[in-house]
């Protein structure tokens, strides 16, 4: 006879039949599958680049080309590289070289900070504690043609008894350091470089002048954030005026930058309402504030009163100038006021989801001018230097939280840099392209001529 199941057979049976009904179901064996590849697939990709990144920390160069990178061609090197032609030859005279890709390169940076004096310690991120040297290793890759590489030597022996100025913000000081420490690099005798009034690089307002003994040159920056005239407001003004600019007048400095053989002008990120309005400085014309005129219409007549200073005051046939366009910033999650960090960011970026819509409003205004002036007929002579959709991508450049020096880096989270530039990094790019577009017309015999138009 056979015997009835026990109490505890009917308490199991029943969970043992859900566990095979649920096991039917499959619920976690692709979903273990997926985040296996997953992990697996993250932990490869940061052995990748901690691989590489204590190759570079080590000071270690691969012969060639880094076998890391190969199969993604981030070196630049691809069978359809072999066919473009250099900017420099007579092949080379269209090609628009800010329409490009940044590609790793193992040969680079083109200087070390540690081995720069004419650094402010708060572009120096390495020596400041920044733990990556990624942001070092990118180049600026036109598609249609290829940059001459740097040569400090030559571009010095361009430079004999003549004078470079730089005019403009702080981004502009941040190109003038990374140019100075570029030619440094070519020159054994660093005492032979030095400030004609032997004024401090560090924290410095106003101008420099460093002048390379052997080659009677001088690379120059003034200080000009607005370019034009920033001073007291009217008298029997209204009490919130405190300053204002005057947006038909030229900075009190530009006397000395007029006869330059050589002038690089920057402005743009003193232009919003933080550094203008809410601070009490607003807009004049001859005698008049305007209290209704918006920031973006006064940067653009500020723009037209620098292109007319060239064209009246400026003569071209002596001196060549560059504009470089505005440089964006790569907050996230605020501004530098209100929290705004990029320290997470290493890698440059295909877009430009960091870039605030301002950026793009902001160069349009000085497209449309600088277009404007270049097509007029009596045609107002330089070249642009047009660097903003380049920069757009450089997320990983800035100095982020290491800005305040070796001993005081890193900066709180909530007070990050996202503006400013690590050197050596971006900025140095922008000089290789100023680099390049000088020896284009000095090759071509046109510095005294006609200008190499670059497209806006």
């Amino acid at each position: 006879m056979c015997k009835g199941p026990s109490q505890q057979d009917h308490e199991t049976m029943p969970n043992f039949e859900v566990f095979k009904r649920f096991k039917r179901l499959r619920l976690f064996e692709p979903s273990l599958g997926v985040l296996g590849f997953f992990f697996f697939a993250v932990c490869v990709i940061c052995c990748f680049f901690y691989l590489d990144y204590k190759a570079v920390a080590k000071g270690y160069r691969v012969p060639s080309q880094s076998q890391r990178f190969m199969w993604l061609k981030l070196d630049g090197s691809s069978s359809s590289e072999k066919k473009k032609v250099d900017f420099l030859s007579q092949e080379g005279k269209g090609c628009d070289v800010f329409d490009g890709d940044w590609v790793w390169d193992e040969t680079y940076p083109l200087y070390e900070s540690r081995d720069c004096s004419f650094l402010d310690e708060g572009f120096r991120c390495t020596e400041n504690g920044r733990p990556d040297l990624f942001y070092t290793k990118w180049r600026w890759q036109p598609k249609h043609c290829n940059l001459p590489r740097f040569d400090g030597k030559v571009m010095l022996e361009k430079l004999r008894n003549k004078r470079l100025v730089f005019v403009g913000d702080s981004i502009g000081r941040n190109q003038w350091e990374s140019f100075l420490c570029m030619l440094a690099s070519a020159v054994p005798n660093k005492d032979s470089i030095y400030e004609v009034n032997g004024s401090p690089i560090t924290k410095h307002k106003g101008f420099l002048v460093f002048k390379f003994k052997d080659y009677n040159c001088t690379v120059e920056y003034y200080r000009a954030p607005f370019l034009v005239l920033q001073s007291r407001p009217p008298a029997l003004s209204q009490q919130k005026i405190k300053t204002t600019l005057k947006l038909d007048q030229m900075d009190w400095n530009s006397i000395r930058w007029k006869d330059a053989d050589l002038l690089v002008f920057n402005t743009g990120h003193w232009w919003n309402h933080e550094k203008t309005i809410r601070g009490g400085c607003y807009f004049q014309e001859g005698e008049k504030v305007k209290m209704e005129m918006t920031v973006e219409h006064a940067y653009q007549r500020s723009i037209e009163t620098v292109m007319q200073w060239i064209h009246n005051e400026v003569n071209t046939s002596t001196t060549k100038v560059f504009f470089r366009t505005f440089a964006p910033v790569h907050f996230r999650g605020g501004d530098w006021k209100t929290g705004g960090s990029c320290h997470l960011e290493t890698l440059p970026e295909l877009g430009t989801s960091l870039v605030p819509s301002e950026t793009w409003e902001q160069f349009k205004i000085v497209s449309d001018v600088l277009s404007a002036y270049s097509n007029a007929s009596e045609g107002t002579k330089f070249d642009i230097l047009n660097v903003t959709r380049m920069t757009a991508r450089r997320k990983d450049g800035h100095s982020s939280l290491y800005y305040l020096g070796p001993k005081e880096s890193p900066a709180p989270i909530h007070r990050q840099d996202c503006s400013h530039w690590c050197l050596p990094g971006v900025p140095d790019a922008w000089n290789e392209l100023f680099y390049a577009m000088f020896l284009k017309h000095y090759i071509n015999h046109t510095f005294n001529s006609s200008t190499y138009e670059a497209q806006v």
